[in-house]
Order: structure tokens, then C-alpha cells, then sequence
């Protein structure tokens, strides 16, 4: 029997069957979970995606930027599954002119655009999905040390620093639900979201030889472990915590 098993899940942020998110729901269903995943602009392409998995998945439209999508995701997850257990959020987003060393540079606007998707959206998504978690659960988010100013990562640096924060509010006010938060910094990986970066490949560069088990850029399977074993019941006293998956570099000076 799998640690998910009877479990119902959500899934936000499929792209590529390359993304955290796809290994993620892939690992879900392995371990016994019943798994529904959203999409965002192209969403024939996430349908397609999910049909890769080991048991075909429904795909339901979230903007987290649209009211309507959001106030009407319970409804239209709880046409598939009668309720959840667990949440990953696994959306981030930011105008190419808030990164790349464009920092003093950056309108409001963009930067208004980085934290609405990147940070806020993890409160909105969390609302929308309490209606479906009346016996409580797991809510994960994907994270990105955002304890340090990073080459090029700019605001959406920022926009982590303030989802960090968030996953401790969110750990205290749905702790009376029964409903545990954490997040995953995983190192930096190959997959479309990161191709986005402007000077990405300043992180592929170093970050093997910085960390002390070694850094393999395309693997996404370690951090989706650690979402699927925070959400199973292994980690039943743990909130507002941040795990690390990116082979130790945090832990590292210099």
C-alpha cells in the first residue's frame, strides 16, 4: 500500500511531463492517490501531458489572476473527487523585465504581476480549496531559497521571500482546519519555468560543484519525493516549514 493511498489530490502548474509538478502527480497516483491537476494558457498541451501519467488525469482551467476561476475551483474539482487531502502549488510567474538583473529598473506593474502569481496566489489558492478540505490535509508549495539575493532571480526573489512568508501565515491561520503548509525549495532544474530566467545558466553552472551531495539539473524526482511525503501521513506535526531539497547548497557559506 502507498503512503498516498485514498488519497485525493490537486496538482496546479503541469506544463511538460520534464516538470516538478508532472513527477509530482505521477508519484501521487504510484502511491495510491486519486489526482486532479489544473493548466493555465495552453491547455491542450497539459491534457496531453496528462495523459502520460500512469492513470489519465482530469484537467480543469485555473488563472489564478481570475476571480471567477478561483471561486468556482471547488465546484468544479468536487465534479471529480468528493473532497482533497492535499494541494500543490506549483505556480510562479514573472515578466522577463522583472528578472535579469533588471531590478532597479522594474515597473509596478511587473512587479505586481511577479507577486500576484508568485505569492498571493498561494492564499488564493488555499481559499478556493478549504470548502474541499472539511477533514483537513496538505497544502505544499514549490519554493527557491529566498534567503539570499541571487544572481538574476531579481523579484521574483522577492516574490519568494514573500511566498516564504505567507507559508507561515497560511500555517497558522488553516492550523485550526487541520490543514499542515509547507514548502519545497528545490535547487535550480532544467524545466520550462526556468528556461524563462534571463541568466539561468549562472545556476546551472555552479550549483553541482557548490553542493555537498552533488546536483543533478535535470532530476526533478527528489523534490517531488519530498512533496509527496509531505503530504502524506508521515509528517503529521510539521507546519509552516521549509524543506530544502537542492543538495545541500543552502546549508553551504560562499
Amino acid at each position: 500500500m502507498g503512503i498516498l493511498e485514498g488519497k485525493r489530490i490537486l496538482v496546479t502548474g503541469v506544463l511538460t511531463d520534464a516538470s516538478i509538478a508532472f513527477n509530482v502527480a505521477r508519484l501521487a497516483q504510484e502511491e495510491g492517490a486519486t489526482v486532479v491537476l489544473t493548466g493555465f494558457g495552453r491547455l491542450s498541451l497539459v491534457e496531453r501531458i496528462a495523459k502520460r501519467l500512469p492513470s489519465p488525469a482530469p484537467v480543469l482551467e485555473l488563472d489564478v489572476q481570475d476571480t471567477e476561476h478561483l471561486d468556482t475551483l471547488a465546484a468544479r474539482v468536487g465534479e471529480h473527487v468528493d473532497g482533497l487531502d492535499g494541494v500543490i502549488h506549483s505556480i510562479a510567474f514573472a515578466p522577463q523585465s522583472a528578472m535579469g538583473g533588471n531590478f532597479l529598473n522594474t515597473s509596478w506593474d511587473d512587479v505586481a504581476t511577479a507577486v500576484q502569481v508568485s505569492t498571493y496566489s498561494y492564499k488564493s489558492l488555499a481559499v478556493a480549496c478549504l470548502p474541499l478540505m472539511k477533514e483537513g490535509g496538505s497544502l505544499v508549495g514549490l519554493d527557491f531559497d529566498a534567503s539570499k539575493a541571487w544572481p538574476v532571480y531579481d523579484w521574483m526573489g522577492v516574490a519568494k521571500a514573500g511566498l516564504e512568508s505567507c507559508n507561515r501565515y497560511l500555517a497558522r491561520d488553516l492550523g485550526k482546519h487541520n490543514i499542515r503548509v509547507n514548502l519545497v525549495a528545490a535547487g535550480p532544474l532544467r524545466t520550462m519555468a526556468a528556461r524563462s530566467i534571463p541568466g539561468f545558466k549562472e545556476f546551472e553552472d555552479s550549483w553541482p560543484e557548490k553542493a555537498p551531495l552533488g546536483w543533478d539539473l535535470s532530476d526533478t524526482g527528489p523534490a517531488a519525493r519530498a512533496c509527496v511525503a509531505l503530504m502524506s501521513d508521515w509528517f503529521p506535526a510539521t507546519t509552516g516549514e521549509i524543506v530544502h531539497v537542492d543538495g545541500g547548497v543552502h546549508a553551504i557559506g560562499g
